[in-house]
């Protein structure tokens, strides 16, 4: 058989074909020649023919058929053939293939072979593609690599112990003697890999990062020490070719160096007390000119900003941030935006320094450092310098691209309502936000504005006459029209009297605000709903005019027959009240009150003042009382299921909505219950009777029952209910129940909802919690008193359905409560 040609040639070859098929045919003409070779067990040539397979898979053909070639090679003595079998296996093999494992034992005995470039070979294939089984199986010759002398070995080695770690990290404590001297090394490869594995063993085991902080404080090669040791030595040394890149030596070490020292100094005062010097003399002497120093600038300020360094420090790394800002390169202004966005809580004093430069950055044609700019900008707004930042925002708004309006409006709006100096500044940023980009705004926009008029009484002359000339001839802002709509219909009157005080009134009659809304109503461009909006609007101005009531009739009536049903529906409405109801008119139409302001944000919300974050608790109010209607009740019955369930009698109102009384609707689904059988079912009511009725006059809580032990209901994932247990004096069959709930886990729960069911026999009633926050670590409970009606002095069962929010979650369970006391129902 004649000599296959080279790889040279072939690559020569495959490179004159002018199309893919030709190209193909190729391919599989030379594989086909390999294939054959590889049949006739040709060992000759077998280490050129997979090259070519190499070559061929890189190019995107199969290669599979020369997998076991590869083993043989690496079984070869011949180290020309061990470092293509090596190659090959990290090419063509992976731990998901089980032909892998077939080499295993050769990696072992190259891993101890006399020659140091095979056992890199053995060590670099075994940290590319080693399995957790091989991991498992050579990582004592790593380690013994890991101690020898040779640096060449020494950093691989190090390498592919990363490896090991990665696949199997109950490994780790084996490579940890070896890691007591690998800072020792002069070699920079050496030191290289080595902080790779120490960083790798710090992030995946909190002990060994807790060894490394504090164990080795007390040996003499202490971790810390020794990286700003070699740090210094770094950024002080002078030049080196051999590891010099544009100036500054080895910044990929230096790079590395950093990392490890952001993990050891992370939440500790004395690992970071260590490298503040260090960290200040990287900042203030590394070269800025190139990107190289640039890299290392931004993993000192990464580094700076982790640990708990000094307060001047973290000024430094600020200032380097905003030196960024003015570098020509993009990308590393989007990192000091990026960067900065995330320290704008914990240092926001220092970002505000470099304001105008960020402001600036509002303006740069790459659309991702212009997002950057604007949230940073919004994390910038205070009290201070609202009205600044609001012209910068408000200016960008008018030029910005239209993906960056809806999010620009929505930040002007939260930092005018948090920080507007006054109530007219507020209107009219909001008025010119409406103006610029009403077409983007969020939906509740105009609710909030009309609020805000509402409430500003003494702005409500001067709105309606702004907002009147914002949408003379142009109504392409739907949000502004139906902001002037409604405040036209509302304040028409101080439009037409002109007793504006706080610019130059204009002089508008009746019939031209009317034309304007009519305009509103026929315009191409108004929404359906903004039609409503003007509809309304006119017909509240029946009552603020006086000339034109007989106009306003005649619109509202021609709209009674429009094809736009909503708009039917109303106008029907208005003409029934001019028609029937002309008497109440004036009292319908009358003007809106003061709107009270509801929060939604939950019981804190933060308070932002020049900078300074503090909560603020806000009073929150009980909902109003209201009893679950009768008809809830029996549709609950009807959810539970059989006639042996009974309904929950409510007499004091909770915390979560009357809706959340159908939650119960299988709490009972596999509750094997033997009530006696109902002979007619209940009458339906309008209303529950109460449960126990007479009682209310009498203690209910006196307990002539003492002896009644406690019992534990439930015992789950931090959340333990105890049932205490009481009898009334006056009516033996009731027992009543108070439940205590208590977390001693270290977060709290909130939205706790208690909900129980009784067979039939039995009638229950729950009052209204304490509380639905129970708080953590046991340090508060949460009470809840169930009453319940046994008039047979049967044995109490019981199953519960618990609901709260812990740790981000929505948590749900049922429980059966079957061991009550005996004293408790007899």
């Amino acid at each position: 058989m004649p000599a296959p040609i080279r790889l040279r040639e072939l690559i020569r070859t495959i490179r004159t074909a002018r199309t893919q098929a030709e190209e193909r045919e190729m391919i599989q003409k030379e594989c086909a020649a390999i294939r054959s070779s590889f049949r006739e067990e040709d060992n000759t040539y077998r280490c050129r023919n997979v090259a070519k397979l190499l070559y061929m898979h890189m190019l995107g053909y199969p290669a599979h058929f020369g997998q076991l070639e590869c083993l043989k090679l690496i079984a070869s003595q011949k180290f020309t053939d061990k470092r293509i079998g090596y190659l090959g296996a990290m090419l063509l093999l992976d731990e998901r293939q089980d032909v892998h494992l077939l080499m295993t034992n050769c990696i072992k005995n190259d891993l101890n072979h006399s020659t140091q470039y095979v056992q890199g070979l053995a060590l670099c294939t075994l940290g590319c593609m080693g399995s957790s089984e091989m991991c498992r199986d050579l990582a004592g010759e790593v380690e013994k690599l890991l101690k020898t002398s040779n640096s060449y070995l020494r950093k691989k080695a190090a390498l592919c112990a990363v490896h090991v770690i990665r696949k199997v990290p109950e490994l780790m404590e084996m490579f940890l003697p070896a890691t007591k001297n690998l800072l020792n090394e002069k070699n920079h490869g050496v030191l290289h890999t080595s902080v790779v594995l120490l960083t790798e063993m710090c992030e995946r085991s909190p002990d060994m990062l807790a060894h490394f902080r504090k164990v080795r404080k007390l040996s003499s090669s202490q971790l810390v020490p020794q990286l700003v040791r070699i740090l210094k030595n770094l950024i002080m040394s002078g030049y080196s070719p051999e590891h010099d890149v544009s100036g500054i030596s080895d910044p990929f070490l230096q790079v590395r160096i950093l990392r490890l020292l952001r993990i050891l100094g992370r939440n500790d005062d004395d690992s970071s007390e260590a490298m503040n010097d260090i960290l200040a003399q990287v900042a203030t002497n590394t070269e800025t000119s190139k990107n190289v120093g640039n890299a290392i600038l931004y993993e000192t300020v990464l580094t700076i900003m982790d640990i708990k360094s000094e307060s001047g420090l973290r000024v430094l790394a600020i200032n380097i941030l905003g030196r960024f800002l003015l570098n020509n390169d993009k990308n590393i202004r989007y990192v000091a935006l990026t960067s900065l966005l995330k320290t704008v809580q914990t240092d926001h004093n220092a970002v505000q320094r470099h304001r105008s430069t960020i402001v600036d950055c509002l303006k740069d044609l790459d659309v991702s450092i212009k997002r950057r700019a604007m949230e940073l900008s919004f994390a910038l707004v205070n009290g201070n310098n609202v009205r600044g930042m609001m012209k910068e925002l408000l200016y960008f708004l008018d030029s910005c691209e239209p993906e960056f309006k809806a999010d620009c409006a929505s930040g002007i709006f939260l930092a005018a309502e948090k920080y507007a100096p006054s109530k007219r500044w507020h209107i009219d940023t909001i008025m010119r936000v409406l103006t610029t980009a009403g077409s983007y705004v969020r939906d509740d926009a105009v609710p909030n504005l009309i609020q805000l008029i509402t409430n500003s009484v003494e702005m409500h002359a001067y709105t309606v006459q702004r907002l009147y000339k914002a949408i003379l001839g142009d109504y392409s802002q739907q949000p502004l029209v139906q902001v002037a709509s409604w405040c036209i219909g509302e304040y028409g009157d101080l439009l037409v009297s002109g007793q504006c005080e706080e610019e130059e009134p204009i002089q508008v009659t009746e019939d031209e605000v009317l034309d304007i809304l009519e305009s509103i109503l026929i315009s191409n461009m108004s929404a359906s709903v903004t039609r409503g909006y003007a509809l309304t609007a006119i017909m509240k101005l029946s009552t603020r005019f006086t000339c034109t009531v007989n106009r306003i009739k005649k619109v509202v009536s021609i709209y009674g027959s429009s094809i736009d049903v909503e708009l039917q529906q109303r106008a029907v409405e208005y003409n029934a009240l001019f028609k029937k109801y002309d008497h109440m008119r004036p009292a319908l139409l009358e003007r809106m009150p003061v709107m009270e302001k509801v929060t939604t944000n939950g019981p804190t919300e933060i308070v932002q003042t020049n900078g300074e974050t503090e909560p603020a608790v806000l009073e929150t109010k009980p909902p109003p009382p209201g009893l679950q209607p009768a008809s809830q009740a029996n549709d609950l019955l009807d959810l539970l299921g059989g006639s042996d369930i009974t309904t929950v009698i409510p007499t004091a109102p909770t915390s979560k909505p009357a809706s959340a009384g159908g939650e119960l609707l299988d709490l009972l689904g596999d509750l094997n219950l033997t009530g006696s059988p109902v002979s007619a079912p209940a009458p339906q009511i309008a209303q529950p009777p109460f449960l126990l009725d007479g009682l209310s006059s009498q203690p209910l809580f006196n307990d002539i029952a003492a002896g009644i032990p406690s019992i534990t209901a439930y015992s789950k994932n931090g959340l333990k209910i105890d049932f205490n247990f009481e009898r009334s004096n006056t009516n033996p069959s009731v027992t009543v129940i108070t439940i205590q709930a208590s977390n001693s886990t270290e977060l709290d729960m909130t939205d706790f909802v208690f909900q129980a069911a009784v067979p039939k026999t039995f009638q229950l009633q729950l009052l209204s919690p304490s509380s639905s926050v129970i708080p953590a670590f046991n340090s508060g409970t949460i009470t809840q008193v169930i009453k319940v009606l046994n008039p047979q002095k049967q044995q109490l069962r019981m199953r519960i359905k618990l609901t709260y929010n812990h740790k981000g979650s929505a948590m749900q369970d049922l429980a059966e409560v079957n061991n009550f006391p005996p004293q408790s129902w007899q």
